[in-house]
């Protein structure tokens, strides 16, 4: 097979390796990208595009559930709903596609090449990929490490057979009976609320003495509620143990440290996630690592010349648009720009219900660097354009310095309000202080109030609270 010779490599084509080949073709840079699975990686494939499918889908079979137990204060009444997983599947399957088409498109667009198969590390300079039609050697004056993440399995209960990953549990045939989450995370309570919502029993078991611990107890105060409703049981405290003889069971040591069973069909695994960091012959070039990361500094660069690393392979936060801003950074470097890493806030969010939104830092935080600080909250509750969304549980929270009213921190929980993280996140980034968001129109009747109002609070002048 002919040798190949670029100026730029990028191993993976995920969200971060996919923007960053793109965006170097759209600046003249003769690129190459190899990934072995379809292009959009983890994120679009197996993890943040078809979870939110299922997720929707999920709220759309409440919803008419409700309607049909003529529980629901709209008035609208219809007959009991039946749900066709395997459909369900089929659609968000169908949103992948096209979506994987659209990514490959864009890199045909920019003149990328695209390599299918394995990459695995010669030299500093070179990779081996394996194909489907023997091995291709590709040679580049600069590489790109964009290899992601997996999900981390208990080496007492691998995956397989009734243990499944999230990729697993997004492709299910049919709804369990019984559903036991190991691992009160952000994945595991967004999909675990999703199968309740179908029908699914579901036990959510938690080592930490909360679930969602990584967010403040008042934040997730509304989810806590929200589970309570579903019917979805929270077991703190509790560690799993293995499967059950029969494998019908995940065997659980109680927070009291008494033996349980919990019975399920299905045990979802959701404990975190890994970098992908072997396979692909890091042993070859010898980078510096942070603990089981790829060490990088401000330019994503690594302890060698001509090797960049971008993404979750790089540490926390894993997150795809972090992924994506680095990609498109390292590809202006590539291109001879001048780029490095100032960004003031990624907001993160968890698809929860309600939704949960962070951005900058949490009072906790703020606090602790020792300035006094101006936090502003106001709920839903008293939102126009919540109410009549039956989702006034949750609120809009604002944190700012005392002395000069600039904005540190932003959260909010609620239906929705996954579409304000943009406004969170601008704010952030071009500094705003708190009479910067007050003294912006927010159009009404939006959820997006809840934002101007917050900030009012924190001024001592909220309108409607």
């Amino acid at each position: 097979m002919k040798e190949i010779s670029c100026k730029l490599l990028v191993i993976g084509a995920g969200p971060g390796g996919y923007v960053c080949a793109i965006r170097a073709g759209q600046l003249g840079v003769d690129t190459v990208i190899v990934e072995a699975g379809k292009p959009g990686g983890t994120c679009l494939n197996v993890g943040c595009i078809p979870s939110k499918a299922l997720i929707h889908a999920a709220e759309e079979f409440a919803k008419v559930a409700q309607m049909a137990g003529g529980a629901d204060p709209i008035g609208i009444k219809v007959g009991a709903p039946t749900l066709d997983l395997s459909r369900t599947v089929g659609w968000k399957d169908g949103i992948v596609s096209r979506l994987n088409s659209g990514v490959a498109g864009l890199l045909k667009k920019a003149k990328v090449k695209t390599v299918q198969g394995w990459a695995t590390f010669r030299d500093g300079k070179t990779v081996e990929v394996e194909t489907e039609t023997g091995t291709q050697v590709i040679r580049a004056e600069t590489v790109v490490i964009a290899t992601g993440s997996a999900p981390v399995g208990l080496p007492f209960m691998p995956f397989g057979g009734p243990v499944i990953s999230s990729s697993e549990a997004l492709a299910l045939g049919e709804v369990p009976t019984k559903l036991a989450v190991v691992g009160g995370g952000y994945i595991g309570l967004e999909l675990g609320m999703a199968f309740a919502k179908m029908g699914a029993k579901v036990t959510v078991v938690e080592a930490l003495p909360r679930v969602l611990a990584q967010y403040d107890a008042e934040l997730t105060r509304p989810v806590l509620k929200r589970l309570g409703e579903l019917g979805v049981e929270v077991m703190t405290g509790a560690k799993a143990k293995g499967l059950s003889t029969k494998g019908d069971a995940l065997l659980v040591e109680t927070a009291e440290g008494k033996n349980a069973k919990v019975a399920a069909d299905k045990i979802l695994v959701t404990v975190g996630r890994k970098p992908l960091t072997e396979g692909w012959g890091l042993e070859q070039i010898d980078l510096d690592m942070a603990g089981k990361f790829i060490r990088i500094d401000d330019q994503c660069r690594t302890s060698m010349r001509g090797i960049f690393a971008i993404g979750d392979v790089t540490g926390e936060p894993m997150l795809a648009h972090r992924a994506m801003a680095q990609g498109e950074m390292v590809a202006e470097i590539a291109a001879g720009h001048k780029r490095s890493w100032d960004k003031r806030a990624i907001p993160a969010i968890c698809f929860t219900d309600p939704e949960l939104v962070t951005a900058g830092l949490s009072p906790e935080e703020a606090k602790a660097l020792g300035s006094e600080i101006k936090i502003g909250q106001f709920p839903f509750a008293a939102n126009g354009r919540a109410m009549t969304r039956q989702g006034e549980d949750g609120f809009v929270r604002v944190i700012a310095r005392a002395d000069n009213h600039l904005v540190l921190g932003i959260q909010a929980v609620g239906q929705g309000v996954s579409e304000l993280s943009a406004a969170f996140g601008l704010a952030l980034e071009m500094g705003a202080r708190l009479e910067d968001i007050a003294g912006t129109i927010h159009a009404h009747p939006t959820q997006g109030e809840g934002f101007q109002e917050a900030a009012l609070k924190a001024l001592g002048h909220a309108l409607h609270i």
